[in-house]
């Protein structure tokens, strides 16, 4: 508990909301009545004068940080597509961050918010260490995650399910007859990774199906990771007959791989990516995925903090974003090039019990 007066203190003495407060703490514009009142209620109360006066004199950068591991991957540029608007019409400017999923790096970019070079941040780690979350803790900055962080983490946090979006594409792979379905998948000691593992592997036990360590194989989130665990996996196991892979870069590498090997798709292989990027439809044939909602989340993460840098004092709020599968090409013929939205009970983004991987 705080020794002296705090902004709860000061806005029951003043007759104002916290968020008033804290508006003339910043320094950010205020009805002058309001700072009258905030400011005659910090004198009585022995708010340290000085202190005071440097929150009002401080400068906001209008400015806020975007962190993610890949500029380049499309996942993120979706996200950034809509954590942009939504910032910039309430006049902050975008600062990019990428950090090839560094923890090292990420540390340096939380470490940062103490130099003050913006007003919050929009992060999106593979991995989360204990120091990330330290630093989390002692964030001097309002600090959006987006992906899992554990409960009771001091930050906003929007989550995809990639557990259910496994599921999705594993029932669709299954109701078209498909049994030796192969994972290609990232690192797992990243938070996709695993979750998309575990997902994967709970899958095929629901459908009755054994699993195969050599139907698995771990790469990384990158398409040229995706060709040689692709190539690996046909050299040891030509029955494969679909291909379920941890994202689209993945799976278009294992597109390269099927077609200058001469296996069609989809009725030699069929293959299922995750995200749902704008490269997904644009492929040859076009990829089946599993959207995981990287527009909605951006937007959502963006929201949450704009609610924060505008004075909202509230806990922590936790957003999920439910899943969906794009039904294309890759495993359904060229009926289905165009794209469609499977429907079903597990397209709701509800899955068991409701535990969602935050991946």
């Amino acid at each position: 508990m705080a020794d002296g007066p705090t902004i709860n203190t000061i806005a029951e003495r003043a007759g104002v909301s916290i968020a008033s407060v804290s508006r003339v703490l910043n320094g950010l514009p205020t009805r002058q009545e309001t700072v009258r009142k905030v400011m005659a209620a910090a004198d009585e109360l022995g708010y340290v004068r000085n202190a005071v006066a440097r929150s009002l004199k401080s400068r906001r950068t209008h400015q806020v940080a975007f962190a993610m591991a890949d500029v380049g991957n499309p996942a993120y540029l979706a996200m950034l597509r809509q954590i942009q608007p939504v910032l910039k019409a309430a006049g902050y400017r975008l600062v990019l961050h990428s950090t090839d999923a560094v923890v090292e790096d990420e540390i340096a970019v939380l470490h940062s918010l103490g130099e003050r070079y913006v007003d919050g941040l929009i992060m999106v780690p593979l991995r989360v260490t204990d120091a990330h979350l330290q630093m989390l803790a002692a964030a001097r900055a309002p600090v959006v995650i987006i992906g899992s962080v554990p409960e009771g983490t001091p930050v906003d946090n929007v989550r995809a399910d990639s557990r259910t979006g496994v599921r999705l594409a594993l029932d669709h792979l299954h109701a078209l007859g498909r049994r030796r379905i192969a994972l290609v998948n990232g690192p797992l000691d990243t938070v996709p990774g695993a979750a998309r593992g575990a997902a994967y592997r709970e899958a095929l036990g629901d459908l009755g199906l054994p699993y195969d360590e050599d139907l698995v194989r771990i790469g990384d989130f990158y398409r040229t990771d995706g060709a040689r665990a692709v190539a690996g996996l046909l050299a040891a196991r030509p029955d494969i007959d679909a291909l379920m892979c941890a994202n689209d870069l993945i799976a278009l590498g294992a597109l390269d791989v099927l077609r200058a090997l001469g296996r069609r798709v989809p009725q030699d292989v069929a293959v299922v990516g995750m995200d749902d990027t704008d490269l997904a439809a644009a492929s040859w044939p076009s990829l089946t995925s599993v959207s995981l909602g990287s527009a909605e989340r951006g937007k959502a993460a963006a929201e949450l903090l704009l609610e924060r840098l505008q004075g909202g004092e509230r806990e922590p709020r936790l957003v999920t974003v439910p899943p969906r599968l794009a039904v294309r090409a890759s495993t359904a013929g060229p009926a289905y090039a165009g794209g469609k939205y499977a429907e079903g009970k597990y397209a709701e983004g509800k899955y068991a019990d409701g535990q969602e991987d935050g991946a």
